[in-house]
């Protein structure tokens, strides 16, 4: 594709918690939206080019490691993501007996506009208060925000985790999500496609302002 065309998104849903990956065509390769178990088998006669990780909890990164080994494509997070990733006890703290193959940054996603991937320019929000170091990545070309585990329909992160913090999400979804487009397709972690103007309008969690006003 061009860097003017729409990019095709293929939505893999894997794991104990159905957990979604998007694989995004952008004008210099395919782009992988996390790596929830069982995305590396779907996609493995695919080409992937580079993978982001949204962030460090164990269904979003369960396959990160065996597709950046074979599909040698460097991968993007947050710093404190890979950080997490590499402390062993992080998943026996969240109450899981599991093991994940720990995975290296390639570069860091920082918070700001014109971060550029497989030449397309994405915005980059850090939204923590699910998970330190969470990020969402805008493309404001197509406006699509995929939004991890901050944003869903009808509803937000879970925030009583190890680094949860319920007004640290909340404000961060209202300062920097809500202010998007109210146009802007959500495509998050877990459950249904919604938009930024259904969840200023309906999310229960976020609660605005009266409805006659948004």
């Amino acid at each position: 594709m061009t860097s003017s065309e729409e990019p095709f998104i293929s939505m893999f849903t894997g794991g104990p918690v159905e957990t979604h990956s998007y694989l995004v065509g952008l004008p210099e390769g395919n782009l992988l939206v996390d790596a929830p178990e069982g995305a590396a088998t779907h996609f493995h006669n695919k080409t992937i080019d580079m993978l982001v990780l949204t962030h460090a909890h164990f269904d979003h990164v369960m396959d990160a490691a065996q597709i950046a080994k074979e599909h040698r494509c460097p991968v993007v997070m947050h710093a404190t993501t890979e950080v997490l990733l590499a402390d062993r006890s992080l998943f026996k703290r969240l109450g899981l007996n599991i093991e994940v193959e720990p995975v290296a940054a390639t570069s860091y996603l920082k918070e700001g506009g014109g971060q550029v991937l497989l030449g397309r320019s994405f915005d980059v929000y850090e939204v923590p208060g699910h998970c330190p170091g969470s990020v969402c990545l805008y493309d404001s070309k197509s406006k699509v925000l995929y939004g991890g585990d901050v944003l869903f329909a009808g509803g937000v992160g879970r925030w009583d985790l190890p680094g949860g913090d319920r007004e640290v999400l909340l404000s961060g979804i209202r300062q920097k999500l809500l202010a998007l487009p109210h146009q802007t397709r959500v495509l998050p972690g877990h459950g249904p496609e919604t938009t930024i103007g259904i969840e200023a309008l309906t999310n229960r969690y976020l609660n605005i302002r009266p409805i006659g006003q948004i």
